[in-house]
């Protein structure tokens, strides 16, 4: 009988008071695409990390082949063969994409050939610094490839992908397995396990709790065992509540919370909208059209070139993030340690937007600060058992972090780019119902998302986005994918643009 290619057993890590694994079992044969799921918390990139000797386990066992192995370091997990690819880009931003890869003695031409047979022209003479994320998680993918392993460990990587570049990591992916090799994939889509992986294994509360084959239909009880029963059920709820409150406000009659006008900046061209307060308005796009430098324009990241931001009737001019912030309009990015202090605890993070409102020195209102931050962790829900330093919760808790410091310091309209990106189910429906429960309170939400199926879940209307301009509008409830996906790529009759 064949040996499996890699088994884990009764693996454990605790950081300080917080369990992330306390018993987790895992099993990869050869050949074979076997995802592994678990909601945010759950102990997935933990896991990973010791696989690849980023991190040394507590207790447990691995073997390979059949051997029992100690992986102490990632170029002694290289040597067996394993080969990870992690949520954030292992690059330094101020060297160039060859520079990384020499520094880590990855095959520069290997790599190339890699980028090619994906179809990429990646400029390796480039700053890091320069390039888009998704090139970057690109590069991490072909530099994984060069090494030939036998083992592809893929943390999150199609989270921060557009569809197309997706597609080629599940071609990259496939062609592993072709050849008899294997991947470890970790995702929060459920349909791409659906559709691409032979087998996964659950993770709760640190430990496998099943193994199944995913199956077409099988979502549900995909979510049921990540979640448990309990809060699975209470998950759906949440899920359905939008609806409610979406019907209640399909027309909000509140002067605009945010009205732009002919707004042009560097990849955006005259752009018209207004955002009323007690409204969620969706902005959907392929990559590259134009979103991340209207949401930047809009949180004062990068001045306007022209056109005009007025919010609740006065102009706004934003230079700075400070300029909008005090205008009431906050950002949420999807990198939420580019919005954190992660060295910093918890209560720090959520109260810092408080400290820039002090008028004069003197003691700060501790109390009125406890208070507000306590408020903001019980409405979202917040897993505070490694409240002293943000770093150490997971991605998902670290997502309410960055949402919850607005909830405690106040704002008018808040800015939501792709919040949920590599959240799982559960916190993302959490996020969900707390959006439409913000805006029923009277904030105006201006919502992306790389998740198509989120639009009609969440927003009142949505706005698609082509080569800067602004090309469709349509009612939430009718932004279906077929809808979106065609106004996304243009194909919609001039007349029919919304301004």
């Amino acid at each position: 009988m064949a040996e499996h290619l890699m088994e884990a057993h009764d693996v454990a890590k605790r950081f300080g008071p917080v369990v992330a694994l306390r018993s987790a079992d895992l099993v990869v044969e050869p050949g074979e695409i076997h995802a592994l799921l678990g909601a945010n918390g759950a102990g997935k990139s933990t896991l990973v990390k010791i696989l690849t000797g980023v991190l040394q386990a507590d207790g447990g066992t691995i073997a390979v082949d059949g051997r029992s192995v100690r992986v102490r370091s990632p170029s002694s997990a290289a040597r067996i063969g394993l080969a990870p690819v992690f949520q954030d880009p292992a690059l330094v931003p101020d060297l160039t994409v060859s520079a990384n890869l020499r520094m880590t003695r990855s095959n520069v031409d290997a790599v190339r050939r890699e980028l090619a047979s994906m179809d990429l022209d990646v400029d390796l003479g480039a700053l890091v610094g320069d390039q888009p994320l998704p090139t970057l998680r690109m590069v991490d993918l072909a530099r994984a490839l060069a090494r030939e392993p036998r083992l592809l460990l893929l943390d999150e990587i199609t989270a921060a992908l557009p569809s197309d570049l997706a597609e080629r990591v599940f071609v990259a992916m496939r062609n592993q397995r072709e050849r008899g090799r294997s991947v470890l994939f970790i995702t929060h889509r459920l349909n791409e396990v659906i559709q691409n992986c032979d087998r996964a294994t659950i993770l709760r509360d640190g430990g496998a709790v099943a193994t199944i084959v995913p199956e077409p239909g099988g979502e549900e009880l995909i979510v049921t065992h990540m979640l448990g029963e309990d809060v699975a059920r209470a998950a759906v709820e949440a899920a359905e509540q939008p609806a409610v409150i979406r019907r209640a406000r399909e027309t909000p009659t509140e002067a605009p919370s945010l009205d732009v006008q002919e707004l042009t900046t560097p990849g955006v061209h005259a752009i018209s909208f207004s955002l009323a307060a007690g409204e969620v308005l969706g902005i959907a796009a392929l990559e590259g059209q134009g979103q991340g430098e209207l949401f930047d324009a809009l949180a004062g990241a990068v001045p306007a070139s022209s056109g005009e931001i007025r919010v609740a009737g006065e102009s706004l001019k934003p230079r700075h993030p400070s300029d909008a912030i005090r205008a009431g309009v906050v950002l949420v990015p999807a990198d939420r340690l580019h919005a954190l202090l992660p060295q910093r605890s918890v209560r720090e993070n959520i109260a810092a937007p408080r400290y820039s409102s002090l008028r004069r020195w003197g003691p700060i209102p501790m109390r009125e600060e406890g208070r507000r931050v306590r408020e903001a962790i019980d409405a979202l829900d917040i897993d505070t058992r490694a409240a002293r330093q943000v770093r150490r919760l997971s991605g998902g808790n670290q997502q309410k972090v960055t949402i919850a410091r607005w909830l405690a310091s106040g704002f008018r309209t808040m800015l939501c780019f792709d919040p949920t990106r590599g959240i799982d189910v559960g916190t993302k429906r959490q996020i969900y119902a707390l959006l439409r429960g913000l805006a029923d309170d009277g904030a105006a939400i201006l919502f992306f998302s790389s998740e198509l199926a989120e639009f009609p879940l969440v927003c009142d209307r949505v706005l698609t986005l082509y080569g800067g301009r602004i090309t469709a509008e349509l009612p939430g409830a009718a932004a279906d994918e077929g809808a979106l996906l065609r106004a996304m790529h243009g194909l919609v009759e001039e007349e029919g643009a919304a301004a």
